[in-house]
Parts: C-alpha cells; structure tokens; sequence
C-alpha cells in the first residue's frame, strides 16, 4: 500500500497548530465536511509521521518502509482520535511509535525471539552507539547495564540475540574461494545413535539364546546369508532353519518388551521339539554310539548318560577297550553338548578306555577343536 499518491507532505505544522486542525476535524459534523477535514490533518501530520519514522533509520530496514509504516500508523491515530483523552500529537506519536515497533518486532527478524528480548535488543544497540559517542570506546557489558538498568545477563542474551536478526544464509560459502557452503557443515542427525540402547539389549538377550539359534541369527543377519545358504552350511532343511528363526525373532522381541525376559525354552510351538537318537553297538572290546539329531542342552543329557555307561564297568563285564562316537547324524552342537563329550572324555581316562569321536560335518569338527576336543578326533573304527 503506497501513500504518496494523493497525500503529499505541507509545509510542516508545529504541535499545537496540529492539535488544532486534530480539533477541528474532530468537531466536523456531516459526511463531506468530516472527510475534507479528515484528508487537510492527514496531509498536515504527514511531516510528523515522517520525522518519527527516522528516528529508527540505520537498523537495517529501508527508510521508505518505515515511511510506509509511519503512515499507516497516523491513519490509525487519525481514525481512532478521541478529543476528550488528550490531545492528538500526544496520541499519534504514540499509535505510530507503537506500529514501527511492531514491523520491527514481526516483520524483520529473521529467527523468532520472544518481544522482551527483541525490544531490548533494539535499547542495547541504541544505548551502545550513545555510549561509544560520549566514552570514545565500545562500552563494557556492565556500562550498559548501569545505562538500561538491567542485569548484566539480560544485556549478554540480548547481545546474543542480535545476531537473530539478520541470520547468516546456509547456502553462503563456508569458505573464501570454496565450493562449500555453510548447510554443508551441518551434521545430519545419528539413527545409529538412537538404536545404542536396543542394540545393547539384544547383544545380553543373544547371549541368553541356545548356540544354535545364535549361530543361525549370525549367519542371517551379520552373514547376510539366505535360509538355504544356512541350512546347507548346517547340514538341517531349510524349513527347519525358518522355524529355528521365526521362534528366535519373537522370543527376542517379546523379551526387549518385557522387564524381566522369561528363559528361552526348547519347543515353543508344535512342531519344534527335537531329540536325538544314542545308538549302542558292542563288538568284543568296542562300544560304538551312532549319535544322531541336534546336540543342545536341551538334548545332551541322553549323550552324557551313554557316554558314562559305555566306559563303566558293570558287574563281571569288564570295561570296554574303546569307545567310538560318530556323529554323523549330528548337524550341530553347542556347548551343553560339547560339556557332554568332555563329561565322557574325563570318565574314559579315569577308566583307563580310549575316546574317539568321528564321522562329523564339517561345522561339528569345528566346534571340537575350538573345545580342545581335537586329540580325540578320528574315524571311528568299523
């Protein structure tokens, strides 16, 4: 909205002269009388409104803004006049002090900051440059405390605040002769920071888990390998693979849930059980255990006993030469059943019998070696 047109400036009317045409329009009666009268104080207040504008020139807006604004101001003054509150230049300073402020305030800040703070703001950088005009130096925190008589922290926040108001833009050069710009230095937010604490829940869960299920989960999710890849490598059907899976995942989610996890138990769900199959054969002085079926804790208890009757000596029979184990019908084996061969081991040396376990998948041979199993490792005999 521009206001030049139609209303230019007069010869400039002193206060009490302005007062009197304010009176004059306010006293108007009929519609083409009070508008005459109307239009005469608006052009005669118009160099009034102009001289408040530039009180607030050099603070970063353009003088004919604030002109614009100025006026906008003595049209509210002038509509809103009433002759018995006093009189009018009074008034209209203050609707049109009161409407600069406001542009300021809404209009030219970059970053919203609350009004209190704007506006003193505004006071310090007015104090400031009095202050640096009579001291000949830029004047100390507490000066300009002592000249607003505010606290020394209200005039830091309102230094700080300034700098809000004409905000550096993200896509100026961060550096001189730089292709970077200021947004590029701005680090993006950490969705791996936000996953720490699940990440370190599932780690203390995993270790609650069966070998099995954690190998499987390794493979998976760390391995980035197929069920069929998995289900090759362990030497089980990939169906079986999926089952071990979907029971781990929901055990797992179901205890990040809970405050105090249940224990993980074997067969959750109809078709999971599984068990394993001690086969004894005895030929003169060898015993030989045909081991078939998952080896966990949940099924090493049979191989422990087997392992303990094959080497003990049982009324007259006396203890056997050797005791072979194939566990060609194991495709996996976890610490239960690791502990269960050593079980066994400790039993067969302390009876004087030879151990050897052979015929194993390649996963299972691994697993023994790493348990210090390796010496007793070999083809069991025909």
């Amino acid at each position: 909205m521009t206001l030049h047109s139609g209303l230019p400036a007069s010869g400039e009317l002193d206060l009490p002269a302005l007062d009197a045409v304010a009176m004059s329009y306010a006293h108007r009666c009929g519609d083409d009388a009070r508008e005459a009268a109307r239009e005469r104080l608006v052009r005669s207040a118009m160099p009034f409104a102009g001289r408040l504008a530039r009180r607030y020139r050099g603070r970063g807006e353009p003088m004919d803004d604030l002109e614009q604004v100025a006026r906008l101001g003595l049209l509210k003054a002038v509509d809103r006049f009433d002759p018995e509150r006093g009189a009018f230049t009074g008034f209209a300073a203050a609707t049109i002090i009161g409407e600069l402020r406001r542009h300021f305030r809404d209009r030219t800040w970059g970053v919203h900051v609350p009004r209190r703070m704007q506006e003193l703001s505004i006071e310090v950088n007015r104090a400031s440059t009095e202050l640096t005009a009579k001291l000949r130096r830029a004047p100390t925190v507490a000066e300009l405390a002592e000249r607003l008589r505010v606290d020394e922290e209200d005039v830091l926040s309102a230094l700080e605040t300034a700098a809000a108001y004409t905000p550096l833009s993200l896509n100026m050069p961060a550096r001189a002769e730089s292709e970077a710009e200021l947004g590029d230095l701005i680090g993006g937010s950490d969705v791996g920071l936000e996953a720490v604490d699940d990440r370190l829940t599932v780690a203390s869960l995993m270790c609650r888990l069966p070998e099995r299920e954690r190998r499987i989960l390794a493979l998976r999710f760390y391995g980035n390998k197929t069920q069929t890849e998995i289900a090759t490598e362990l030497g089980i059907s990939q169906m079986h693979v999926s089952r071990l899976l979907s029971r781990a995942l929901a055990w797992l989610r179901e205890a990040m849930l809970s405050d105090a996890p249940r224990q993980w138990q074997a067969g959750n769900g109809p078709g999971e059980q599984h068990e394993i199959s001690v086969r004894r054969r005895d030929k003169g002085g060898l015993v030989r255990l045909d081991v078939s079926g998952e080896v966990d804790r949940d099924t090493a208890d049979p191989l422990r006993a087997a392992l303990l009757e094959a080497v003990e000596v049982a009324g007259s029979r006396p203890a056997p030469r050797e005791v072979a184990v194939s566990l060609a019908g194991v495709p996996i084996i976890d610490a239960a059943g690791v502990s269960a061969l050593l079980a066994g081991l400790e039993a067969a040396r302390a009876a004087g019998v030879r151990l050897r376990i052979g015929d194993m998948q390649v996963f299972v041979r691994r697993t023994l070696r790493v348990a210090g199993l390796a010496p007793v490792l070999a083809a069991p005999h025909a």
